[in-house]
C-alpha cells in the first residue's frame, strides 16, 4: 500500500486574511511504492480531470490559481474549488450525501477555527457556488471510481494562521517563510503519526528558490536520522528515519502540476481562505454598504484599509489582529 500525501498553501503574500496550508492524503491499496510515481488523475479519470470545462462533467482537480474563476465571469468564481473540495471530503467518508451545510460544519470537519474576531462572526451557507443535487451526483461517481480503483482519500486538513497569530509568529521566528514551514511540518507530523509503519511519501510545493531543507527538517524532527536523497534545482528529497519508522518528503517546483494530492491541497487551502474572506467582507460591508470587497492582496488591501479606517477607529480594532506586518 502507498500512503501518498500532498501539501500546499494559499495566502502567503496577502495583507488581509489567513495563511492557509492544505493537506490531502491518499491510500492506494494495490500500489507498491517501489514502482515509483502514481498518476491519480489517470487512476480516477472516470470521475476527475484537470480542466474546468469537461463534456463528461467530471470534477476538476488542479492548481487552485487555475480553477478559481474571475469575479465577473459567468460562473461563480468558487465553483470548481468548492466542487472538488466538498466532493473529495464526502468521498473520504464514502458518503455522497455527507456534505456540510455551513462553513462552520466544514471547519469542524477540518478541525480548524478562524481567529476570534468580530469580522469572522457570521456563518455562510454551503454550497456557495454549486447546485447541491449536481454536487451529489458528481460525488457519487467519484465514490464509485475510488472504490473500483482501490483508492481512498484518507485525510484532508488545513492549517490556518490568521493575522494576529501570523504577526506574533513572524516576530518569534524572524520571517514568514518559517511560519509557513511550521504549518507544513505540523501536517507532516500528523501524517507520520497516523501511518508510522507505512513509510508515507509526502510531496510539498516548493516555496521560493530554496533547495536545502535538511536543517529545518532536523529542527522539526530532532530525533530523526535524515538522509539527503536529492538536492537539485527541480527537487529536494529526504528520507527520515525515527526509531525504525520511515517517511520520505520531497519539495518540488510546481508540485501541483505533477501530483494530484498537492493540487487538492492547494484547492483546500484556497477554498478555506476564500470562505474566510467572505466573512470579513460581509462584516465590513454591513457597516459600509458601498464598500467594494477585497481578496486581501497588498495593493487592494491598502485601498480597503483606507476605506474602513473609520470603522477601525470607532470599533477600536487592534490592527495587529487584522493586518499582517509582512
Amino acid at each position: 500500500m502507498l500512503i501518498y500525501a500532498g501539501i500546499d498553501e494559499a495566502g502567503y503574500g496577502p495583507m488581509l486574511g489567513p495563511l492557509c496550508v492544505g493537506c490531502s492524503v491518499f491510500a492506494i491499496e494495490d500500489h507498491d511504492p517501489a514502482q515509483g510515481k502514481v498518476d491519480l488523475w489517470k487512476h480516477l479519470s472516470r470521475a476527475v480531470c484537470r480542466k474546468k470545462s469537461d463534456r463528461k462533467h467530471r470534477i476538476a482537480i488542479d492548481d487552485s490559481k487555475r480553477l478559481k474563476g474571475a469575479s465577473k465571469g459567468k460562473a461563480h468564481p468558487l465553483k470548481h474549488l468548492e466542487r472538488g473540495v466538498l466532493a473529495f471530503l464526502a468521498a473520504s467518508k464514502n458518503d455522497p450525501h455527507d456534505l456540510p451545510d455551513t462553513d462552520v460544519d466544514l471547519f469542524d470537519q477540518f478541525d480548524m477555527r478562524l481567529q476570534d474576531a468580530p469580522w469572522y462572526d457570521s456563518v455562510t451557507q454551503l454550497p456557495v457556488a454549486n447546485d447541491l443535487d449536481q454536487l451529489r451526483i458528481a460525488t457519487s461517481r467519484l465514490c464509485r471510481t475510488m472504490t473500483e480503483q482501490q483508492v481512498q482519500c484518507s485525510l484532508m486538513g488545513v492549517e490556518v494562521v490568521d493575522a494576529g497569530p501570523f504577526n506574533r509568529q513572524v516576530e518569534l521566528m524572524g520571517n514568514k517563510a518559517s511560519v509557513n514551514f511550521g504549518a507544513v511540518m505540523r501536517h507532516v507530523d500528523r501524517i507520520w503519526n497516523r501511518w508510522p509503519t507505512e513509510h508515507p511519501r509526502v510531496i510539498v510545493d516548493r516555496q521560493g528558490g530554496r533547495t536545502h531543507y535538511r536543517e529545518p527538517l532536523q529542527m522539526a524532527f530532532p530525533e530523526a536520522h535524515i538522509r539527503i536523497v536529492a538536492e537539485e534545482e527541480a527537487i529536494s528529497r529526504y528520507r527520515l528515519d525515527q526509531g525504525g519508522s520511515k517517511l520520505t518528503i520531497s519539495f518540488l517546483k510546481e508540485a501541483e502540476v505533477h501530483h494530484l494530492p498537492v493540487a487538492l491541497a492547494s484547492m483546500i487551502a484556497k477554498y478555506i481562505r476564500e470562505l474566510a474572506m467572505i466573512r470579513m467582507n460581509r462584516h465590513f460591508q454591513a457597516q459600509m454598504p458601498e464598500l467594494k470587497p477585497t481578496a486581501g492582496y497588498v495593493q487592494d488591501a491598502r485601498r480597503y484599509l483606507v476605506e474602513i479606517e473609520p470603522i477601525i477607529r470607532s470599533c477600536e480594532i487592534d490592527r495587529r489582529d487584522l493586518v499582517r506586518n509582512c
